[in-house]
């Protein structure tokens, strides 16, 4: 897909300047780990030497949020997407009429990349990934996941490796 249409379907906003990506004194984790902090909404891949990479972050609303240690499974480019049954249960107008699944491209809700987080071996239905809602970073309103900024989220993917540990506070 051509750069210039990569993002087409995203409308202009200004990103709070804290929420861009930079280095920032942090520490306590084995270098490659992604660490999620949902109340400031925060990620951080830990690099070595006491510095992490910082993302702003979208996060789930309460009561729909994963916390704990995942692994990332399974990474994909500009994925598809299908609602889970609990979100279709939750808000049927909004999400039955893609109970069949949404290709991946511009204007699908996982954005540009996918990071498929599981525990022991089996998918919890989380994921950090793009959106399509810019927005809604450094805001709890998602269904869950983690969301990240195209742009952002397509750094972080070319970063980690399927298999690196995930750690959500």
């Amino acid at each position: 897909m051509p750069a210039s249409q990569t993002h087409a379907h995203v409308k202009p906003f200004k990103l709070d300047p804290k929420f861009e990506p930079q280095s920032v004194a942090f520490s306590g984790y084995s270098p490659g780990t992604v660490i999620v902090d949902p109340r400031n909404h925060f990620l951080y891949l830990q690099l070595s030497n006491g510095i992490a990479r910082r993302y702003g972050v979208g996060v789930g609303k309460a009561g729909l949020t994963f916390k704990g240690t995942a692994s990332i499974a399974r990474k994909a480019k500009w994925p598809s997407w299908t609602p889970t049954k609990n979100m279709i249960r939750r808000q049927p107008g909004k999400y039955a009429k893609y109970a069949k699944g949404v290709p991946g491209g511009p204007g699908n809700p996982l954005g540009s990349r996918a990071l498929y987080l599981y525990k022991n071996g089996r998918d919890t239905y989380y994921r950090i990934h793009g959106t399509t809602q810019p927005s809604s970073i450094g805001r709890s309103v998602s269904n869950g996941c983690i969301r990240m900024i195209n742009l952002h989220v397509e750094d972080l993917y070319e970063r980690v490796p399927v298999g690196g540990q995930v750690v959500v506070l």
